[in-house]
Parts: C-alpha cells; structure tokens; sequence
C-alpha cells in the first residue's frame, strides 16, 4: 500500500519560504493536503506558550491537484516549534507532527522544528564524507624509515594478518600515514566525489587508534608529523575537498602530558582537568578503561586550554581543520550526579563559530534529541535515526557465537521495511531538519562492524544500504573500503588495510555503484535540497520521495524480491517524464509507475519540473 494519500509537511524548501531562517524573520509554512479540508491552521510556540493562526488555500505550481495551505509566522525565538491541525468537511479534525497525522492529542516531542543557527553551506549541496583510519588506508613511501615507539608491533606487510584482540590489537602498527592519503586523493578518493576527509585521531598517542592521546599538541610522528598534516590540509583543499580532524573531550590518554603533570603535583593547573577518587585505580576513567582518564569540564583552566583564543581546538582550526568530529560527545561531561554537556557543547560550538565556516559533528549512539537544538553540535554521526533502524531491517542473523555480544550495533530488534520507515519517522521527528540535514547517515564506522559482514556479503542488500545513505536527509559518510566490500564482524576487525596490492579482491561492480551514487548526489539537486515523503513500507521494499521546485527523485531500497508496488503519477507529478537513473526495478506503464524488485538492490527515478 502506498503512503502518498496522506497530509504533509517537512521543513524543506518546497514547504518553508526559508528553511534555514534569521532570528526576527518573516517566514511562510506550507502544507499539502490529498483533497480538501474545511480548516487548517498551525499551532506554534511563542516564548513558550502555544498560539494558533489559521491557514489559508493557495496555488502551487506543478503539484498536482493536492490542496495547498499556508501560513506566515515570525521567528520570534531561536527556535520554531510547531504542528498543524486539520479539520474536514464533517468537523473530524487531526494533528500533524513530524511522525505523522493523528486522530488525538499529541506531546510537543515530535513537533516540527526549525532553528536559526545552522551548519556550513558547504555541508549541503552534494556533501559525502569519506571516513579514514589513518594507519589502515594508505603507506607511503615517507613511512620506510620510521621507528617504532616501545609500545607498538610492527607489522613485515600490508597484508599481513591483523592480531586478536587478546594479543594487542590496538597495538598493531601497519605504517599508513597521512601522505599516504595525498597519494589517494586523485586516483581514488576523489573519484567517489568525496568533498570530505573525515581522519579518526592524528595526535600523539599509544595506540593506532589514537583515541588515548598523549599531547593535543602535535601530530603523532608516526603519520608523518605536522608537517604532513599540513600538506594533506592544502592537497585536500587544492581539490575543493575539507578536512575534519577527531578530538576527544571526554578523556586523554594515561600517558598524556597533562595527567602526568596532575599526578606529578597535586598542586598543577592540571590537577584539575580530572576527577580523583579514594577508589582504585584513583580517578574516574572512561567505562572503567584505567587508561582513558576522564576530563573534568569543571575547570577553568581545562575550558581555556581546550576552548580558548589559544586552545587547542582553535588552534588546530586556525592551521586548516575545516571542523571537528567529537569524540564520546554523549558522555562529555557528564558523570555521575554532574552534567556539563550542554555547557561543554556550546564551547565546543563558540569556539568552532569564532574560526568561521566550520562544522561540529557530535559521535551520538543513541537518541539524541536532548543535546541538539542549534546552540551545541551542528549534527551528529545519526546512528538513531538511520543506521540502526537500517542495520535492523537488512542485516542477516548470525550465527556464529562471538558475534552475539550485547551491543548497541548488535541484538537489535528484527523490524520489517515498516518497522524501520516507523523507526526513522519517531526519532527524525524529533530533531530539527537542519540537525538532520547536518548529521551523518552511516552504513558502517570504525566503531561497527562492516555492512558487507552485516548482510551476509549480500551485495544488493549493501547497494540498499548505500542507496539510502546517499539519497535520505542527511550526508552520506563512506568508510573507507566499504566501496570495495570489506569485512569485518566488529569495528576493530573492520579497521583492515585497505588491499591496494590486490584489485582482484576488490568488488569492482559496488565500486562502480558507489562512484555512481556518488555521482548522481553531486548532480540532481532534490537528493540535497528536497523533503521526504515515504511512499511505501512493505516487509522487503520501502520507497520514498525527495522533491524540491526542480523535480524529484523516487528511490526503491529492497531486502529481498516482492510483489509489485503500483504508485499512480498522479500522486506523484512530473513523474511521468522521469526516467530510471540508477539500478532496475522502476519502470512506468502508462500512467502508472511500477516498482518491481526481483532481488535486493537499490533504484533511483528521477524527474525534472519545467519552468
């Protein structure tokens, strides 16, 4: 059954005069209605308290025969919270939020939101983010004549295999740097359009996933120094592409220049930065992990180290950083009785908007409507609200028994395509749009296993995964490898060297899809500017739609085969011009568009309005 008979709005450019308003602005809201209603009006908060002002019927070009309201409202406080109320013919009247229409009161949870700060420009438009894990991506030549710190195993190869946990993973050292990086930008890196390079730490550290730092001060030797930061930062923006760098605020290593200096004398500025305990091994640390002491935000002098005119994080900003990914950022500051995250948050935010054009991603595994709304992150790695409901619907049950560890990326509830599209609406809904807009929609991290793994090496159900990575709300984040097919049960066992010495292990058909993807985001403008409509949530195949003035996109992602799905063009119009422009399963006969998958996989129709 389709979903298309239903009243709609989103905070998109064809239902708002101006999505990402001014404080003290003017706006106009638009909602769509199948047929007519008799009233409709919007119920917003002003200064917190609900007022109502009726809707009146316009004219929209090239909609079809929906009925359009509208309304004008004035952006009075930093954030517009609103939904509207309908009443029909017979005087039945419902709400509509952003989870949908309901026949009865509703919380202010699911509102629709707009706010008045927003994310980079360049976040926009056609935005994928390419995820590097520096040890693991590439080797150049620079890395031959490095020393091995103590604490490090060096590894004979490339190819060499990757230890067990038990016997020191995380001490593992293949020699990938950050030159290595520049040497892929053109040959690889660029040919998928990524327009970002997100790096997991670069800093000093005791481990190759740097996330137990030693200074904030300087580049780990190890990837090549400062100075090959330097040039990765200019060769990446030659290329028109940014660069994030990812910094952790909840904690420093053990063996961090500034712990040392804390335990050295209690009385040290730096005694500050953490909490001492009379409990073993002394002071708090970051889930029971002794070496990942845990930062204290109560101090003065750890906020102007961190977040001052010469903190570290503007500083690192001021050398070419184009923002920062964060690192733990729903457990920053918060401890115990003590909850300093909305205030570190905000640091974090001043600091990036007095360096300019820079973007604030916040590391966020769960729901995480309470810490954004405009004034902290500017989005999130959107595990909530895309991957999980995502991973629940295409990842094929396991059973070998170490994969059954209890885990935010493992257990999930089995859901069907309904079940996820239910999922998506519940917690999108509650998050404004340019949240959405600005957060990752991921497929597989550092911190996950592989979507290859998760599927069961189901390259249709990765190409689904992909698909709507790239065509929902939100920039797509690629890790590196998952274009090739990579594998890996866990985050750890995923963080394999990419095998440029084997191309024929590479999956060279999802290669060409992704570059494609990639492709089609940079070109057809209602992937990055349009609202979202579900169209249809079977158990194995969901649709859904993303318009804006200049046309749309339909896009069909599926599990497995089912029976065909027939979508009236009427419902959808100028669609009857359109035509398939990625993968199979979309077809038009006659005035009906069919949807039509025989297997899992991802297709894309596109059609352009005239003006």
């Amino acid at each position: 059954m389709h979903l298309l008979g239903q009243p709609h709005h989103d905070p998109s450019a064809l239902f708002v005069s101006n999505p990402r308003p001014a404080l003290g602005e003017r706006i106009a809201l638009r909602m769509r209605v199948p047929g007519t209603c008799k009233t409709v009006a919007l119920r917003y908060l002003h200064d917190g308290e609900g007022s109502f002002v009726e809707a009146t019927p316009v004219e929209v070009d090239g909609q079809g025969s929906d009925q359009w309201w509208q309304v004008e409202v004035t952006v009075d406080n930093p954030t517009l919270q609103y939904r509207w109320i309908l009443i029909d013919h017979e005087d039945v009247r419902w709400w509509l939020n952003g989870e949908g229409v309901f026949p009865r009161d509703v919380t202010d949870a699911a509102d629709f939101r707009l706010i008045t700060t927003h994310a980079p420009a360049w976040t926009r438009g056609g935005a994928v983010v390419y995820q590097i894990f520096p040890d693991r991506f590439a080797r150049s030549a620079g890395a031959d004549g490095r020393e091995l710190p103590d604490w490090a195993h060096g590894t004979t190869s490339w190819d060499e295999p990757m230890r067990t946990y038990e016997t020191g993973q995380h001490r593992q050292i293949y020699g990938g740097d950050l030159d290595g990086i520049v040497d892929k930008l053109d040959d690889h890196v660029a040919a998928l359009r990524a327009s970002v390079l997100y790096l997991t730490p670069f800093f000093s550290a005791q481990s190759n996933h740097r996330y137990n730092a030693t200074t904030f001060e300087q580049i780990d030797d190890l990837l090549g120094g400062d100075e090959a930061l330097d040039r990765l930062i200019s060769e990446a923006h030659r290329r028109g592409m940014r660069v994030l760098g990812d910094f952790t605020p909840n904690h420093t290593g053990s063996a961090h220049e500034w712990f040392l200096a804390a335990q050295a004398n209690p009385d040290a500025p730096e005694s500050t930065f953490y909490y001492w305990t009379d409990e073993a091994p002394g002071y708090a640390c970051w889930l029971g992990f002794k070496s990942l002491p845990k930062l204290n935000h109560a101090s003065p002098e750890l906020t102007e180290r961190l977040f001052g005119d010469d903190g570290v994080i503007r500083r690192w900003l001021r050398k070419g950083l184009d923002g920062w990914r964060v690192d733990v950022a729903n457990m920053t500051g918060r401890i115990g009785g003590i909850d300093l995250n909305r205030e570190v948050a905000a640091r974090f935010r001043h600091a990036l908007d007095a360096e300019g054009d820079r973007w604030l991603l916040a590391e966020h595994f769960y729901d995480l409507h309470h810490d954004v709304d405009g004034a902290t992150w500017h989005g999130a790695m959107n595990y909530a609200a895309f991957s999980r409901p995502l991973w629940a619907w295409l990842e094929v049950p396991t059973s070998n028994e170490e994969d059954k560890h209890f885990s935010v990326t493992k257990l999930l509830p089995s859901v069907d395509g309904a079940g996820m599209v239910e999922t998506m609406q519940a917690f999108m809904a509650q998050v404004p749009w340019a949240v959405t807009e600005s957060s990752l929609n991921i497929v597989g991290s550092h911190d996950t296993g592989r979507i290859m793994w998760r599927v069961g090496s189901n390259r249709g159900r990765v190409e689904a995964a992909l698909g709507m990575a790239y065509t929902m709300p939100g920039v797509p984040m690629l890790y590196y490898g998952d274009e090739i097919g990579l594998e890996g049960n866990t985050g750890e066992y995923g963080r394999r060297p990419f095998p440029w010495q084997a191309p024929d292990t590479w999956d060279q058909d999802l290669l060409g899809s992704v570059i494609e993807l990639g492709r089609l985001r940079e070109e057809l403008t209602p992937i990055h500017d349009g609202g979202l409509r579900w169209v249809h949530a079977g158990p194995n195949a969901v649709a859904y739609v993303r318009e804006s003035a200049d046309g749309g996109v339909l896009a069909l992602a599926s599990r497995d085969a089912c029976d065909p799905i027939d979508i009236p063009v009427s419902l959808l119009p100028g669609s009857e011009r359109g035509n398939l422009v990625f993968g199979k399963g979309i077809s038009l006969d006659g005035d009906t568009l069919r949807l039509a998958p025989v297997e899992a996989g991802f297709a894309l129709w596109h059609w352009a309005n005239h003006r």
